[in-house]
């Protein structure tokens, strides 16, 4: 935890969302459980293992003491997520969170929610993902994109914003693609945006029918019951990927499950 204390004592006033302090990329022995969120006026602190009471009083006795510092005329928001063993319990520690709660990240803006649920709406650490998808969509204006598990469809809007000609959402949730919808609207990028609210391999007959694509993007959970396990369906994807592509067509591929460790990734990403 000591490494996540002196990042909070180092930290910079954010204007923009941003992942502040990152464990679980094994850069920080003994912090693995450890993730500190900027969601602009928001903070929001992760565990994903078991802490005490003290050592949540610890950390926040170290965000107060950097918010008097960094903004004192300001109320200190801050928000306590545990991810330990599958369940999620999310508390508000102090201050409020605003409603409609909308954060900036390069121009763009996202509606999140970091109350309610596992996820908030936008995956901080995906920024150096949204930030590619911007700069290789804005090199070749004009690319037929897809979006898998596309979420509240960030990837989408930066494409849109960068020059895709059309970009096609698809997930599960529709709950999760009505807020995609509105993060669409928000940033004035709805012309080229369609959505399809259905499991990916009950629908692959209708993605390649639309396709092939210039881009896809494939940033699956590790794990969502009835649809995708990361396990057996990342390889079974991965073999099916060329049928998507035009000939020099990119994919930007994504799994976020440390647990897997990198050589199951790996194995699954290249059969």
């Amino acid at each position: 935890m000591q490494a996540l204390l002196q990042t909070i004592a180092t930290m910079a006033l954010p204007t923009d969302a941003q992942r502040i302090f990152h464990g679980r990329g094994g850069m920080y022995p003994g912090s693995e459980q450890w993730a500190l969120d900027a969601f602009p006026p928001v903070w929001v602190l992760t565990s994903f293992g078991p802490v005490t009471e003290d050592a949540l009083a610890t950390i926040g006795a170290a965000l107060t003491a950097r918010w008097q510092q960094l903004a004192p005329d300001q109320p200190l928001n801050w928000v306590f997520q545990s991810r330990h063993e599958g369940l999620a319990d999310t508390r508000l520690m102090a201050g409020n969170v605003p409603q409609p709660h909308v954060v900036s990240e390069q121009g763009a803006r996202f509606r999140v929610h970091v109350l309610k649920g596992q996820n908030h709406g936008l995956f901080l650490d995906m920024a150096e993902g949204r930030r590619w998808v911007r700069e290789h969509v804005a090199s070749r204006p004009g690319l037929k994109v897809l979006n898998l598990f596309a979420y509240t469809c960030a990837f989408s809007v930066v494409a849109l914003q960068a020059g895709a000609a059309q970009v096609l959402n698809l997930d599960m949730s529709d709950g999760a693609l009505t807020i995609g919808k509105q993060n669409h609207a928000l940033n004035g990028v709805t012309d080229g945006a369609s959505f399809l609210p259905h499991d990916i391999f009950k629908t692959w007959g209708k993605i390649t029918r639309v396709g092939p694509y210039d881009l896809v993007i494939v940033d699956p959970p590790s794990y969502q019951k009835g649809s995708f396990v990361a396990t057996k369906d990342y390889a079974r994807l991965m073999r099916r990927l060329p049928d998507l592509l035009k000939p020099g067509g990119h994919a930007l591929l994504c799994l976020n499950a440390p647990e897997l460790g990198p050589v199951n990734t790996n194995c699954a990403m290249l059969i």
